[in-house]
């Protein structure tokens, strides 16, 4: 029997299963087999986030900025659906697994780790699409999405500190 790596990466929803995102956002058919397969073939142990969007919204959801995400609700629910997660990841960690890495995604609002999605004006949306005022658009900028911000909090509280969060640029 061969020995266990005792490797652990933690990826975002999506980087496993694509279908969580906004619809029409999708860069890959179902998951990203770029970056898993080397993560497999190094043998490192995957951790799936859950996706904090897709349970606070739902499938229907539309593309949002981290600035509408940042609302005390919002941070909650990812503290408390990160819950689970924290204590297994502190459980292998105990049992002497190496949590090395976190891989989020860039220019997301939640999983963004260097750029996240900024922009939010306000308004109503038959005003913006239909009305004369200027269009509207989200722009990348540098910044931890909030699920992010709220993972490495929950990590650092539960004693996981030296680890790296990389974060995954879709845009190309």
């Amino acid at each position: 029997m061969p020995d266990r790596s005792r490797e652990i990466v933690v990826l975002a929803h999506c980087h496993l299963n694509v279908n969580t995102k906004v619809h029409g956002l999708a860069s890959y058919p179902g998951a990203r087999t770029d970056a898993l397969l080397p993560l497999i073939e190094a043998g490192a142990g995957i951790v799936q986030l859950p996706c904090p969007e897709a349970t606070y919204l739902g499938m229907k959801r539309w593309g949002m900025t981290v600035e509408q995400y940042d609302t005390p609700a919002y941070r909650r629910h990812c503290r408390e659906i990160l819950a689970p997660v924290i204590d297994t990841l502190a459980a292998l960690a105990a049992d002497g697994c190496v949590i090395r890495n976190v891989l989020g995604v860039d220019g997301s609002p939640s999983c963004g780790v260097a750029e996240t999605c900024s922009g939010y004006c306000g308004g109503e949306i038959e005003q913006i699409v239909d009305g004369d005022a200027p269009a509207q658009r989200a722009v990348r900028k540098p910044g931890r999405g909030v699920f992010m911000e709220e993972l490495e909090e929950a990590l650092r509280s539960a004693g996981i500190e030296d680890l790296r969060l990389i974060g995954f640029n879709e845009a190309g």
